[in-house]
């Protein structure tokens, strides 16, 4: 199993669980996401005020996890694959280029429009550093990014 099979996968679907971190609290929130076209960057949107948002201001590092559970249904879990993504948080760049993913979240989900439009609206972007997938109940492929 190649990183392409990985990558893949983190284009076919648009939710993950993202997990942050600060002072010793996890936090796991359901996101709607786009990665760049080479899945080096994941992009998602939250309010500035979120414990999210804090959370990453203190400890960037975050973890995303994108399965496949609506695929198989529960009569067949043991074939659910569950692709852990690792990385760290870092600024989007310029206001063009947030404004270029911005378009992007839009497109890709547009029951955002108002929230993305909202300017308590954060772009969060998350270059990936790894990923770990997991292939029915005990097979596992690690890469790096």
């Amino acid at each position: 199993m190649t990183i392409a099979i990985m990558q893949k996968m983190l284009q076919d679907y648009d939710l993950c669980v993202m997990a942050t971190e600060a002072g010793g609290k996890p936090h796991c929130s359901l996101m709607a996401y786009v990665c760049d076209e080479d899945c080096r960057h994941m992009y998602m949107a939250t309010y500035k005020n979120s414990t999210k948002w804090r959370n990453l201001a203190e400890n960037p590092s975050v973890s995303c996890l994108v399965d496949t559970r609506e695929r198989h249904g529960r009569d067949r879990r043991t074939e659910v694959q569950a692709l852990t993504v690792t990385g760290v948080c870092e600024p989007v760049g310029n206001g063009v280029e947030e404004e270029r993913v911005r378009g992007r979240l839009l497109a890709a989900h547009p029951q955002l429009k108002v929230f993305l439009g909202d300017p308590d609206c954060g772009i969060i972007a998350v270059r990936i550093l790894s990923f770990l997938l997991l292939d029915g109940l005990t097979h596992a492929r690690y890469v790096e990014a």
